[in-house]
């Protein structure tokens, strides 16, 4: 029992960071809670690091200490502690702001649940933590839209999670064992295989708005506080990609699971930046570019178990992503919700148009930016696996993707310069750290890739 809690001290430390804010919001210091959220995310990342290197489990098996999970801790939560950053510009001063910070807290407990997961028990309740935490988020400036968009959200999980599981029983009465690492018991029984992953990516893809379980995600993102939606697009996302990596760990290779997994990817990346491309409104366009940006994740995943390359192409893509993306929210945040209100933002205020340009190219996969690195490794991994025609597929959308963003990118410069509010202190903070990752990422990936796969192959 000792061991087990102490590899857990990093999540046993965001627990009662989250429970520490909360009561400091009830005692009506949100200043406090806010110190707590922070402080308490620094010091489990820095518990994290000791972690670096493990490889096994806790708990009989139901969670793993390993590569994803740790680096799932490593990534997600200093992209909650910018997800704070970001909503104190929305949320200070009002009644309930200490429970955004604590909220937000629990969100991410959740979402590192689901990338460590060891058994399906966990899957469900990773779902559920980063569910009622997140839909409390979005309803949160208590407005029309905004209570709207949290109805959906709750509806649609709903849905998606009963749908999950249901399938998940054909795996326990198949294997009968909840452990994932039991799934590979199921080999003789290919249709309770494809029946229960059909029912996970169901319950996974809501959670990381993969198509088509991504009607939530768009109506969310422009209904809630622009800080929820950064955070949304990044932390639940990318513990539910994580978890599913988990999954195809341990599913017999025979069931045929991959061929869904690839269709999932092409329809995510191209209906992702086709309806990106008619939209005026920018937080709906960073939306719709997130779902997309969902289906690239999935060729790292295609290659799990297959590739060496697989684990480092999804981790270091989820770095970068997680950089660039609230580097994007973070600018929308200062300049406005639609197109019209960039224009002249490269020539009124050139550093903060700079950073964006760098975060959108970044997004396209633009060497030597991170995005590129993250994206060429995935497009390695899934040619690695002889889904070579996958990885074209993906290079077409990311030539899509540059018409995209550039609706964005030549307003800022096209236009004449207007009058722009200037970047505060919180609002500053993240685009300066969000645009130091993404160069960095980029510029030092030999290093981080030399790391990575020496790291995955021992």
């Amino acid at each position: 029992m000792a061991r087990d809690l102490a590899l857990l001290i990093p999540e046993i430390a965001v627990l009662l960071t989250a429970v520490g804010a909360l009561i400091a919001e009830m005692l009506r210091r949100p200043q406090i809670a806010l110190l707590v959220a922070v402080s308490g995310l620094i010091v489990a990342t820095g518990l994290t690091v000791s972690l670096i290197g493990e490889d096994t489990t806790v708990f009989g098996g139901s969670f793993r200490v390993d590569d994803l999970s740790v680096w799932a801790k490593l990534i997600l939560l200093p992209a909650t502690i910018l997800a704070i950053f970001l909503a104190r510009v929305d949320v200070r001063g009002t009644v309930r702001e200490g429970t955004v910070y604590s909220l937000l807290c629990f969100a991410t407990i959740g979402a590192l649940v689901l990338a460590g997961a060891g058994d399906t028990m966990f899957l469900v309740l990773g779902t559920l933590l980063t569910g009622l935490a997140t839909f409390a988020l979005v309803a949160y400036p208590d407005t029309d839209p905004a209570t709207e968009a949290a109805m959906k959200f709750f509806v649609f999980a709903s849905v998606t999670g009963a749908i999950m599981i249901f399938g998940l029983s054909y795996w326990f009465g198949a294997a009968g064992s909840t452990l994932l690492a039991d799934l590979p018991g199921m080999d003789t029984m290919p249709m309770a295989v494809l029946l229960g992953f059909v029912a996970v990516v169901v319950g996974l893809g809501y959670k990381a708005s993969l198509v088509p379980f991504h009607f939530w995600a768009p109506d969310a993102y422009e209904g809630g506080p622009l800080s929820i939606a950064a955070y949304l697009s990044v932390v639940p996302k990318i513990g539910a990609l994580f978890a599913l990596a988990q999954v195809v760990r341990d599913l017999p290779p025979e069931s045929g699971w991959t061929a869904i997994i690839a269709g999932l990817a092409v329809l995510t990346m191209t209906y992702g930046y086709l309806a990106a491309l008619v939209q005026d409104n920018v937080v709906r366009l960073l939306a719709y570019s997130s779902i997309a940006q969902s289906g690239y994740f999935l060729l790292g995943i295609l290659a799990v178990g297959a590739s060496e390359l697989a684990l480092p192409s999804i981790i270091l893509f989820a770095a970068a992503y997680a950089a660039m993306n609230l580097g994007a929210f973070a600018v929308a945040a200062n300049i406005g919700r639609t197109l019209n209100d960039f224009d002249g933002l490269g020539r009124a205020q050139p550093l903060i148009g700079i950073a964006m340009v760098v975060f959108l190219l970044s997004l396209v996969g633009i060497p030597p930016l991170a995005g590129f690195v993250g994206k060429f490794l995935l497009f390695a991994a899934a040619i690695d696996v002889q889904f070579t025609w996958l990885a074209v597929v993906a290079i077409a959308n990311s030539v899509l993707s540059l018409a995209v963003y550039l609706r964005i990118v030549v307003p800022m410069y096209q236009q004449a310069a207007t009058e722009f509010a200037p970047v505060g202190k919180a609002l500053g903070t993240v685009v300066v750290t969000t645009f130091a990752a993404t160069l960095i990422l980029g510029l030092a990936a030999q290093f981080f890739l030399l790391g990575l796969v020496a790291w995955s192959s021992s």
